[in-house]
C-alpha cells in the first residue's frame, strides 16, 4: 500500500523544500514570568530551521526537515510534533549514546516580555546530539536528491566545527544539483563572535540564491585594503528606501549569483507593541513594504515567518510587491501564535493582512 500525506493530494505543485538545523526543547514560564520566579515552565520545541520548515508545511507546501536528535523520548517527541504539522522527518537521525555521548536534546528557556519589559533567551545547547553527531556520515547527494530548495541559516554552524563543514558543503552540494539555496545569516552573540560568524557567512555567499538579512557578512569596498571599511559601515538599523538600496546594489554587485536579498526592519515602541516593514531586491529592483504595527504575543520566530512567507510567494509566483508584503504579513501573525512557529493553515489569512483587510472571516 502506497502511504501518502492528505493535506498534499490536490498539490500538484513541483516544488519540494528541505532545511536543515537543530531543534531544541523550549521552555518558558507561563504568564509572562520571570524564569526566577517560575514554578513551571510550558514546553514546546522549536529552531528557526525547523520553525521555517513548520510554517511550509501548514501552508500545503511539501516540506522537510534534516536534524539530529538523541534516540529517547524526548528526541521522538520532537519528531513527532514536526509530523503532526505535515513536515516529513524521513531524513532525520536518531542517534545512539556511542554517536552522541552527551545524548540529549538541546534546550532554551524564554522569558516573554511584556510592556518596556523585553523578552530574553536562555541557551543550554552545549553538547547537544546535534552539536556531537559526525556529519560525515551523511551522503549530503543522497540527502538532497529530489528536492528543489534548500534553506539554510547561520546559527547551525556555529554549533560546531563539523556543523559548519555540514552548511558550507550542503551549499556547494545544493549549488552543483542545480538547488535553490536561501540563507539567513541569524547571528547569535552568545555561540560565536561576530567576526567568526561574518568570516563564515561571507564563504557561504557564492552559493546562495535567496539571502535574508545583510549581516553578518563582509561587503568590504575594496576587498585588498580592508582598511577603507564595508560597505555597511554607518547604515542605521532602520535605513531609509536609499541607504538600503544602495546596499542591496553593492551585494548584487560582488554577488551576481543573488537573485534575491530580503530583510525586515522592525521599530519596537514596547515590549508589547513593534512595527515591521521590509526590503526586498528582486528582479533589478528593490521594492519596500506597507508597514504593519500590532500587538505581541510571542515574539520569537516572527524573523523566521518572514522568512518562509517571502520562501512561500516565491515558490507560487507572486508579484514583487506581494512577495515581500506576504513575508511582512506573515512575520506579524506569527506575533499573535505562542510558539515558535508561524502556525498558520490558512494563506487567506495572511493575504487578508497583507492587504490590511481586519475583518472577520465568515
Amino acid at each position: 500500500m502506497e502511504h501518502s500525506n492528505p493535506l498534499l493530494r490536490d498539490n500538484d505543485s513541483t516544488q519540494k523544500f528541505i532545511t536543515i538545523g537543530e531543534i531544541m526543547l523550549r521552555l518558558t514560564p507561563p504568564n509572562y514570568d520571570k524564569i526566577r520566579m517560575a514554578t513551571s515552565f510550558e514546553a514546546s520545541y522549536g529552531g528557526s530551521e525547523a520553525n521555517i520548515a513548520l510554517a511550509l508545511a501548514n501552508l500545503n507546501v511539501d516540506s522537510t526537515f534534516f536534524s539530529v536528535v538523541p534516540n529517547n523520548s524526548i528526541g521522538k517527541s520532537a519528531i513527532r510534533m514536526l509530523r503532526s504539522n505535515d513536515v516529513h522527518c524521513t531524513p532525520m537521525i536518531l542517534s545512539t549514546p556511542q554517536q552522541t555521548p552527551t545524548h540529549r536534546l538541546g534546550t532554551y528557556y524564554l522569558e516573554t516580555g511584556y510592556g518596556i519589559r523585553p523578552s530574553k533567551v536562555t541557551y543550554d545547547r552545549k553538547h547537544s546530539a546535534f552539536a556531537e553527531y559526525d556529519f560525515d556520515n551523511v551522503d549530503l547527494d543522497a540527502l538532497l536528491d529530489g528536492f528543489t530548495w534548500l534553506h539554510l541559516s547561520g546559527i547551525t554552524p556555529a554549533v560546531s566545527p563539523k556543523c559548519k563543514d555540514l552548511i558550507l558543503n550542503s551549499l556547494k552540494v545544493a549549488k552543483e544539483k542545480g538547488i535553490t539555496t536561501s540563507f539567513d545569516g541569524n547571528f547569535r552573540s552568545t555561540m560565536w563572535t561576530w567576526e567568526e560568524a561574518r568570516d563564515f557567512c561571507t564563504e557561504c555567499l557564492p552559493y546562495i540564491d535567496v539571502l535574508f538579512g545583510i549581516e553578518p557578512y563582509h561587503l568590504w569596498k575594496d576587498e585588498n585594503d580592508h582598511s577603507k571599511g564595508d560597505w555597511k559601515d554607518g547604515i542605521p538599523m532602520q535605513p531609509s528606501y536609499e541607504q538600503q538600496d544602495e546596499i542591496f546594489q553593492r551585494f548584487v554587485e560582488r554577488y551576481p549569483n543573488l537573485k534575491c536579498i530580503a530583510r525586515h526592519v522592525r521599530y519596537a515602541h514596547s515590549g508589547s507593541e513593534n512595527s515591521l516593514k521590509a526590503y526586498m531586491w528582486y528582479e533589478n529592483h528593490t521594492f519596500e513594504s506597507k508597514l504593519f504595527t500590532f500587538n505581541i504575543l510571542d515574539r520569537v520566530g516572527g524573523g523566521d515567518a518572514f522568512a518562509s512567507g517571502l520562501i512561500y510567494a516565491i515558490m507560487h509566483d507572486y508579484k514583487p510587491m506581494d512577495i515581500v508584503n506576504f513575508a511582512v504579513a506573515s512575520s506579524a501573525i506569527k506575533h499573535t501564535i505562542h510558539g515558535d512557529a508561524n502556525i498558520t493553515d490558512d494563506v487567506d489569512t495572511i493575504r487578508n493582512l497583507m492587504n490590511m483587510n481586519y475583518d472577520i472571516k465568515r
